[in-house]
């Protein structure tokens, strides 16, 4: 515990004069480096035998150990504030260069490629796959950052002729949810797993038989409990982030996976599916 918590933590059970120097110390950081024993105690009209016995209460053995290890608290709580107020997004702070900012991004969007792929179970996504493939439809779920890679499966999906349902309004989200039946998928993209609209949405779907795919981090969260299957999302969230850029290119990877896997597997019909919305596409700019 640092010295300055110790003195709020332990305040009640000062003298009223050792009080007085605690107030001192926890609001005058600046003035303690000019400050001995002696002009404390006549600052605050206080012995200075209560200065000592106030900085040996604090396991020190005397008031100059003690204001050296306040002053280097203090000089580490200023630098921590100022690296705090610089940073923009993770590592990533006010007085970087657009190369270091190009550079930390990249390296962290490729983090967040390597882990998800590394710690993907190949198993669970060609089961995904298979009843994707077999779905009467497939309702896509996201809320927040997560709805626009939600949209994202769902344009992909479409691309290739699969019958696709996706709602950005939570309400509207839990209302397709009680038509499904044990013939659809719900693919539900949370990287929390947390958020309520989404897991009433899932637990409708669940009543109703339809299989249900989550896509989201390794953490516990009640999404992964009630999934039939889960795809890990790995992105390092835990540090001080302006957008869940990491955690969005893992959720992009795993979509374009299952984009891929599926044209794989049904390759012919899903050329002919691309090829026909391009030729569509085409005539628009031919007019």
């Amino acid at each position: 515990m640092r010295y300055t918590q110790k003195i709020v933590h332990n305040k009640e059970s000062f003298t009223s004069g050792e009080r007085k120097i605690a107030d001192y110390v926890l609001a005058n950081p600046d003035k303690l480096k000019q400050l001995s024993s002696q002009g404390l105690a006549m600052i605050l009209g206080v012995s200075q035998s209560s200065v000592i016995k106030f900085s040996q209460k604090l396991g020190m053995k005397g008031f100059t150990h003690l204001k050296m290890a306040l002053i280097e608290e203090w000089g580490q709580q200023v630098s921590e504030q100022r690296l705090q107020s610089s940073h923009i997004h993770n590592g990533i702070n006010s007085d970087d260069s657009l190369p270091d900012i190009a550079e930390k991004l990249f390296l962290e969007k490729q983090q967040a490629l390597r882990d998800t792929t590394d710690s993907l179970d190949f198993a669970q996504l060609q089961h995904v796959v298979s009843h994707i493939q077999a779905a009467k439809r497939v309702q896509i779920i996201g809320v927040g950052g997560s709805s626009l890679i939600a949209k994202d499966l769902a344009y992909k999906l479409m691309k290739i002729g699969y019958s696709v349902m996706n709602e950005l309004d939570s309400h509207v989200q839990i209302t397709v949810a009680q038509s499904l039946n044990p013939a659809d998928v719900q693919i539900i993209i949370s990287f929390s797993g947390k958020r309520r609209e989404i897991l009433i949405a899932a637990e409708v779907a669940k009543k109703r038989g339809a299989t249900l795919v989550a896509i989201t981090s390794l953490q516990h969260n009640p999404l992964r409990e009630i999934a039939d299957y889960t795809l890990d999302t790995i992105a390092d969230e835990t540090r001080w982030r302006s957008s869940s850029i990491a955690a969005r290119t893992a959720q992009h990877t795993i979509i374009d996976l299952l984009f891929v896997s599926l044209i794989q597997q049904n390759s012919e019909e899903s050329r002919h599916f691309i090829q026909q919305s391009q030729t569509l596409v085409e005539q628009l700019s031919n007019k």
